[in-house]
């Protein structure tokens, strides 16, 4: 099965659905290898994020972080 895309002015394509239905997922790795890319699809989210999840903080914790960070970088521009 091909399928030929083209590449937008910002470096995106779109898969053709055939090949989503195939995948099963919404998340996808891209390998390089040799010459060719491949397009693996991502199945456990929880590796994928495991760096950016913090154990233990409620959602309303990790946003406050979060926005603490944006106003520390802030500050430090003025």
């Amino acid at each position: 099965m091909d399928a030929v895309v083209k590449i937008s002015p910002k470096g995106q394509v779109t898969i053709p659905k055939r090949f989503r239905n195939l995948l099963k997922t919404n998340v996808v790795r891209f390998r390089l290898v040799g010459d060719k890319i491949v397009i693996e699809p991502v199945e456990d989210l929880g590796g994928v994020f495991r760096n950016y999840a913090k154990k233990g903080l409620s959602y309303e914790e990790e946003r406050g972080e979060a926005w603490q960070k944006v106003a520390d970088e802030y500050r430090d521009l003025s």
